[in-house]
């Protein structure tokens, strides 16, 4: 062990400052189906990018445009019918208890809104006859889809890039012979109430309207449309002629246009409408009237950048990179190729980079792309599972900053969840069921035998206690998180109640769900672990913080009566206190929370360890897109990086050809249909193969465990920029599946200690923030 103090790079760490060509999506033909479109997005807007000839559509969408309109969810009195629906479950009278639950104990209305698409941009070109030399590309580095082709000897390109900095779209089409850029560029939206598209100037055209009703009378689900938008399309001209007409902008004899589009909506929080569109597209477009394009796209690769190359990752392979991506993917399985996975693992970091950033929504269950109206599952944020994994790479895969709109998301719910608390469960706090949405509904939709499961907020606030693990963010921790945690916890105080059963004066849950399997139940196993989770770690944080010492030690004693995993018949860990069904190949896996996403499951508790490896073994390697991303996660904390790997395989499977769960020629996860969540967990279980550190040594300090689950195709590589739990920055480097090197960056001058063969190893008792320490293979 090394110690290098100052804040000097190595070799290693250099890697990080190093993006090869292959970090790249490309194809040899336009996109036919949208989940054949490239994806850019900043976190506010977000396009798809077709990339045909003749015509070009970038399908657009704005992460507040959503139907509906600010109202309440929570239906007053629902407290009433409580005792009864519990008295039923313990009685063993489910279908009762559910049907009762149905009558009286569900949201108004019964379901939620649906996230909206906002428009579209096409570009119309005069017909090009034979095209050759054809490719689209989205540049994961640069953050750019491009479309490049010949047509008559002129090479003709496309750029499309979405800025956080300047908050807005920009096209830009040019060719290499001058007087050649010839196209109509137009906007259209798929909402029929009230479009309106206006010439506002000689370069700048208008799309208005407002947001459709909403009616799907197979689900008797009816939203009014009330949010109104605004898009502008503004056009730079390099040479040429421009016309700005309400049929669209024309650009004659041009050597390069630019179109920057800017989106708002009247949506200013889930409270209100009162945001003027109109006056914040404006703002938009006179924030760039003095900067050239070139600043416009150096600005924007800066701050992407800044983020996207703070992790590298070298997994070797190759081979297939000269293919079009939708056939890498087509023949991993045949021969597998760790580059690819390499690129699947970044592009889940550049979807997060593109669809969470400050200031705008949290990533939706498909980030903030959508093209339909009444999209699957609503395209809302779907708590029991999907918005949280969305999430699992923020902290360990160094982007901390695009966690921040999902806890301006908490700060919402705490809101609404407290109005929910009180009128279904006569409680404090504040509670969220397994959905919320742009309104930030907070009571069970759907149906009882699966909508009525008040953890999710409680598993939400888990993500303000892992912020601050990875931080040491005291300030985050005092004044965002903790208030959040205590008023989660205040709720399972007066939710949870004792068990009747078993006579030892445990504390269980109910009435409640194991997402999503099995119905209104009492006491299921994951409820268990996560509420133990929540009010231990908020006790911690009232330590740290030297404030309510009372309130804390009400919490541990509550915590400790919380009814205890169990190991079931099969030997594996019971999903539930009062019933076993363990022989299924369900797409969730709810009771293994404890082991992944959680931690109170590991190498520590060795009966419960085994439990959950024969519980997946009995579920299978098979599922959704998103379950085989939780998976990935499993057979890593597990240890395993061979089963680990299988199921990377399965997993690489090309949906858009093959059907089934896997990946669609986009490279979106397929459940299917398209759920984000897949891709996030993929990045985050590959993080998890290769640094660990969410155990514990007897002090209390976090133990950084270095290739814990390498898979074997894996054999030699690198990675540097991932983060670990108590304030390290590590690079580690590979050889023959043995560690050669790790470096670790202190950030915050806590304890290091390493995951040794023998056991956990102490190897700095304090170390300085700012100081690197190497690990060498001996």
């Amino acid at each position: 062990m090394n110690r290098v103090v100052g804040f000097g790079v190595s070799l290693l760490l250099l890697q990080a400052a190093v993006f090869a060509a292959d970090l790249r999506l490309t194809y040899d033909e336009p996109a036919k189906a949208w989940t054949d479109a490239l994806p850019v997005g900043n976190g506010s807007m977000g396009a798809m990018v077709y990339g045909g000839t003749d015509t070009d559509r970038i399908q657009f969408n704005h992460d507040t445009l959503w139907v509906g309109k600010p109202h309440s969810y929570s239906r007053p009195g629902a407290v009433e019918t409580l005792p009864e629906i519990r008295e039923l479950l313990f009685t063993g009278k489910q279908k009762e208890a559910e049907k009762l639950a149905m009558d009286q104990f569900m949201s108004n209305p019964l379901r939620q809104a649906a996230y909206q698409p906002f428009g579209d941009l096409t570009l119309e070109f005069p017909a090009f006859g034979n095209t050759t030399h054809y490719q689209r590309v989205l540049d994961l580095d640069a953050a750019m889809a491009t479309v490049i082709f010949k047509a008559a000897g002129v090479t003709y390109k496309r750029s499309v890039i979405a800025s956080y900095p300047d908050g807005i779209i920009a096209v830009r089409v040019e060719a290499d012979q001058p007087g050649k850029v010839q196209l109509i560029a137009r906007l259209t939206t798929p909402h029929t109430k009230a479009p309106s598209i206006k010439a506002l100037d000689e370069r700048t055209l208008s799309l208005t309207g407002m947001v459709d009703d909403v009616v799907n009378k197979k689900k008797n689900n009816f939203f009014e449309g009330a949010v109104k938008f605004e898009a502008r399309l503004r056009a730079v001209c390099e040479g040429g002629e421009l016309k700005v007409t309400e049929g669209g902008i024309n650009v004659t004899g041009a050597n390069a246009v630019v179109f920057y589009l800017a989106a708002a909506t009247s949506y200013k929080n889930f409270q209100s409408l009162e945001a003027d569109p109109a006056a914040r597209c404006e703002a938009l477009l006179t924030g760039i009237e003095n900067k050239s394009y070139q600043q416009v796209l150096a600005d924007h690769q800066v701050d992407h950048q800044e983020l996207f190359r703070r992790v590298d990752l070298e997994l070797g392979g190759g081979k297939s990179i000269g293919l079009p991506s939708n056939e890498r993917l087509n023949s991993y399985q045949a021969d597998p190729d760790p580059q690819l996975v390499e690129l699947l693992y970044q592009y889940g970091r550049y979807l997060l980079i593109a669809s969470s950033r400050p200031g705008g929504q949290a990533a939706n269950l498909q980030g903030l792309w959508n093209d339909r109206k009444t999209p699957s599952w609503d395209s809302k944020y779907t708590v029991n599972i999907n918005t949280e994994m969305n999430y699992w790479p923020a902290e360990q895969a160094n982007l901390s900053e695009c966690h921040e709109p999902l806890f301006d998301l908490l700060d919402d719910v705490k809101i609404t969840g407290a109005e929910v608390a009180k009128d279904f469960y006569g409680a404090k706090g504040w509670v969220l069921h397994h959905n919320t949405d742009g309104w930030r509904g907070a009571a069970p939709i759907n149906n009882s035998n699966h909508g009525i499961w008040p953890t999710g907020g409680a598993w939400l606030s888990t993500h303000l206690w892992e912020r601050y693990l990875f931080s040491g963010d005291e300030q985050f921790l005092r004044e965002r998180a903790y208030p959040l945690m205590k008023g989660a916890s205040e709720f399972f105080l007066d939710y949870l109640l004792e068990d009747p059963m078993y006579g030892k004066g445990w504390l269980v849950s109910g009435p409640s769900n194991s997402p999503e399997r099995g119905g209104l139940v009492m006491a299921p196993t994951m409820d268990h672990q996560i509420i133990r989770h929540l009010l231990n770690t908020t006790a911690e944080a009232a330590d740290i913080l030297g404030a309510d010492t009372d309130f804390a030690k009400q919490l541990r004693s509550t915590a400790v009566r919380i009814a205890p995993n169990e190991v079931g018949g099969e030997g594996q860990l019971k999903e539930w206190l009062y019933k076993e069904e363990p022989k299924t190949t369900h797409r969730h896996v709810s009771h293994l929370w404890g082991l992944h996403p959680g931690s109170e499951i590991t190498t520590q508790t060795p009966e419960l360890f085994e439990a959950c490896k024969k519980t997946l073994a009995l579920r299978g390697d098979g599922g959704t897109g998103w379950s085989r991303g939780w998976k990935v996660n499993f057979w890593a904390r597990l240890r395993d990086g061979e089963h680990m790997e299988k199921i990377l395989h399965g997993f690489f499977n090309n949906t858009s050809e093959k059907g089934g769960a896997g990946f669609y020629n986009n490279l979106f996860d397929a459940h299917p249909p398209f759920q984000i969540d897949g891709n996030f967990g993929l990045t985050a279980g590959i993080t998890e193969a290769l640094l660990q550190s969410h155990q514990r040594d007897g002090n209390g300090n976090y133990i950084i465990d270095l290739l814990p689950a390498l898979a074997p195709g894996w054999p030699e590589g690198s990675v540097s920029g991932l983060r670990a739990r108590g304030g390290f920055e590590v690079s580690i480097h590979w050889k023959n599946g043995r560690l050669v090197k790790a470096e670790l960056k202190s950030l915050l001058g806590n304890p290091l200690v390493i995951q040794t063969e023998t056991g956990p190893k102490v190897v700095h008792e304090t170390t300085e923030p700012g100081a690197v320490y190497t690990v060498n293979a001996d």
